[in-house]
């Protein structure tokens, strides 16, 4: 006689229920909507029917096939939000279609018609500043190049131009402070 044959299912369940709770617990599940403990209790139910007394216990079977079934779940759960997740950004970089710079997905910000509303700021900047570090500055900050770009129009290289924002950046703050 097997041993599924001696029980029903409900008193199965009730003697098994707090393994689906475990599994949900090992693997950091939180269930709000309940749809892991239904997978849960289906899978418990699928291993009562399937069990074959000669394979191993009943228990083993179960704890086997409801952490397997909620790692499936989970897997599933986690490839669908990743898809909805990367649809979402190809929407956003399509956005901008064809305004893009470089590798950032944001538009190019046209600054030729921005006007400096503190010109006694920028002169002061200007003032403390070498010939270079103006450059840097200038199309760095306000023209919004790359440094690449700057050392090239500059034909010069691009440890250069780091140097010379950051010998700017280093004087701009001691004079804001």
């Amino acid at each position: 006689m097997k041993e599924k044959e001696k029980f029903t299912f409900e008193e199965i369940f009730q003697q098994n229920e707090k393994r689906i709770y475990y599994h949900m617990h090992k693997l950091g599940i939180r269930d709000p909507d309940g749809e892991f403990y239904s997978e849960g209790l289906f899978a418990l139910w699928n291993a009562y029917k399937r069990y074959e007394s000669n394979k191993g216990p009943l228990s083993t079977y179960f704890n086997y096939t409801i952490r397997n079934r909620l790692i499936d779940l989970l897997r599933k759960k986690l490839t669908v939000a990743e898809n909805e997740a990367n649809f979402i950004e190809k929407e956003i970089s399509t956005a901008y279609n064809g305004n893009k710079y470089g590798d950032s997905k944001m538009p190019i910000i046209d600054s030729s018609g921005i006007k400096m509303v503190d010109d006694q700021l920028w002169n002061q900047a200007y003032s403390i500043l070498s010939k270079n570090q103006k450059k840097w500055l200038y199309y760095y900050i306000v023209r919004d190049m790359s440094i690449k770009e700057i050392a090239e129009k500059e034909n010069v290289t691009v440890e250069a131009v780091k140097s010379w924002g950051k010998e700017a950046r280093k004087k701009l703050k001691n004079y804001l402070k």
